[in-house]
C-alpha cells in the first residue's frame, strides 16, 4: 500500500511538471551560475534562482511556507525596508554633505524612470504598471519592490529580476556607454579634492533632516526614506555599535535571503514565460541606459560650466547602486590614468542617487495615487 501510494505522489509530480516549468527552472539555473560562477549580485540572484526553482516544482508563494515568508515579508513590504536599514548602515554621507552639488547629479541620474514611464505607457500599459517598470531605472531593487508590490504585485516578479539583474551588470553595460558619450580628454580629468570638514553634529543631525523633509515633500516615500536615514542614524551616532553592526550584517542578510527567495518563488511559468515579461526587461534595460546617459550627459555639462574641473564620469554613478556604481566610475578614470583618483566625488554623485531614487519612487506612488 505504502509502495502504491509512492508511485501516485511520483506520477502526480511528473504529469504536473510541463515544458514550461522545465524552461523556468533553466533559467533559475541561469541565476545561480550568474552568481556563482560569474558573481554577480550573488546574495540576490543565488535565492532568486533558487526560488524559481521552487516555484515550479510546486513549491510557489500560493501555498506552504513559501506564502507564509511572501504574505510577512514581500506584501507588507518589510523586507525592502529591512534591507534599507542595512544600506543606511553602510552609507557614509560625508563626500555628498561635502560637495552639495552632487545632488544635482544624483537627480539627473533618474531621468530613465519618467521616460521610461512614458514609454510603457505609449506601449500600451496601465498608469500604475507602467509608473512600476520605469522605477526599475532607479536600479535600486528594494525600491523597485517596494513601489511594485503598491502599485502592480501581479508584475512584481520580473521587475524584481529585472531591477537585481541590470544592477549586478553595471560592470558590462555602463563602461560602452561612458567611453561613447565622453572623450579620453575628458576621462583624464583631475578632480581636486579638498574637502569640507563635516562634524559629527551635521552627521547626526542629517538623517533626522532627511527624513523629515522627504517625508512632508513626498510622504509616500516617507517609509523608505525612514528605514535608510535610521540606518544611517546608528552608524553615525556612534552609540549604538551593536544595533549598527548587526543592521550591515544579520538583518540585511536575512532580509535579503527571504526577500530573494519570496521573489523568486513567483516566477511561476504561468505568469513569467510570456510577451509582457519581456517588454518589461527591455524596458528596464533602457531605463538603465537613459540614467546613465541623461546622468553622464549633465556631468559634461558640469564640465563646461566648471571650466574643465569636474570629470564627466561621475555622472554615471548618479543611479542609486551604491557603492558599485561609484567603484566603476573611479575605475574607468584610473584606466586611463592610475593617478586620477575621483572616487570620493564618485561616491558623492553614487550617495545622492541612492537619495533620489528612493525620493522618485516616493513621487511616483503619490503621481499614481492621485490618477486612481
Amino acid at each position: 500500500m505504502d509502495f502504491e501510494f509512492l508511485i501516485e505522489e511520483i506520477t502526480r509530480g511528473i504529469v504536473n511538471f510541463t515544458w514550461q516549468n522545465g524552461v523556468m527552472v533553466l533559467v533559475g539555473v541561469v541565476l545561480i551560475a550568474l552568481a556563482v560562477i560569474k558573481e554577480y549580485e550573488p546574495v540576490l540572484l543565488l535565492p532568486i534562482g533558487f526560488g524559481c526553482i521552487m516555484a515550479n516544482i510546486g513549491m510557489s508563494t500560493d501555498v506552504g511556507f513559501m506564502k507564509v515568508i511572501y504574505d510577512a515579508g514581500i506584501k507588507t513590504e518589510l523586507f525592502p525596508l529591512l534591507i534599507f536599514v542595512g544600506v543606511g548602515a553602510m552609507i557614509d554621507f560625508s563626500p555628498l554633505l561635502a560637495q552639495p552639488r552632487m545632488v544635482l547629479l544624483g537627480a539627473a541620474g533618474q531621468f530613465g524612470i519618467y521616460g521610461t514611464l512614458l514609454l510603457a505607457l505609449l506601449l500600451g500599459f496601465p498608469m500604475n504598471e507602467a509608473a512600476s517598470i520605469g522605477v526599475i531605472g532607479a536600479i535600486d531593487g528594494p525600491t523597485a519592490i517596494f513601489v511594485g508590490s503598491k502599485l502592480a504585485p501581479d508584475l512584481l516578479a520580473p521587475i524584481a529580476v529585472a531591477a537585481y539583474s541590470y544592477m549586478s551588470l553595471i560592470p558590462i553595460i555602463q563602461p560602452p556607454i561612458m567611453k561613447l558619450l565622453t572623450t579620453r580628454k575628458e576621462r583624464l580629468i583631475r578632480m581636486e579634492y579638498a574637502p569640507r570638514p563635516v562634524s559629527r553634529l551635521t552627521l547626526v543631525v542629517f538623517p533626522i533632516f532627511v527624513t523629515l523633509v522627504v517625508s512632508l515633500v513626498a510622504p509616500d516615500a516617507a517609509p523608505l526614506i525612514a528605514s535608510l536615514m535610521l540606518g544611517n542614524l546608528l552608524r553615525e551616532s556612534l552609540v549604538v555599535d551593536r544595533l549598527n553592526k548587526a543592521a550591515q550584517n544579520e538583518i540585511i542578510n536575512i532580509a535579503t535571503l527571504f526577500l530573494g527567495l519570496a521573489i523568486g518563488a513567483t516566477m511561476k511559468a504561468e505568469s513569467f514565460l510570456n510577451l509582457q515579461t519581456l517588454m518589461i526587461l527591455g524596458l528596464g534595460l533602457i531605463a538603465f541606459i537613459l540614467d546613465t546617459v541623461t546622468g553622464l550627459l549633465f556631468g559634461k555639462l558640469m564640465s563646461v560650466l566648471s571650466g574643465g574641473k569636474v570629470n564627466p564620469l561621475i555622472g554615471a554613478c548618479g543611479i542609486s547602486a551604491f557603492p558599485m556604481a561609484g567603484r566603476l566610475s573611479a575605475k574607468m578614470a584610473q584606466d586611463e590614468d592610475f593617478e586620477n583618483f575621483i572616487l570620493m566625488h564618485a561616491m558623492g554623485a553614487n550617495t545622492a542617487g541612492q537619495l533620489g531614487s528612493v525620493i522618485a519612487g516616493g513621487l511616483l506612488l503619490a503621481l499614481v495615487s492621485g490618477m486612481v
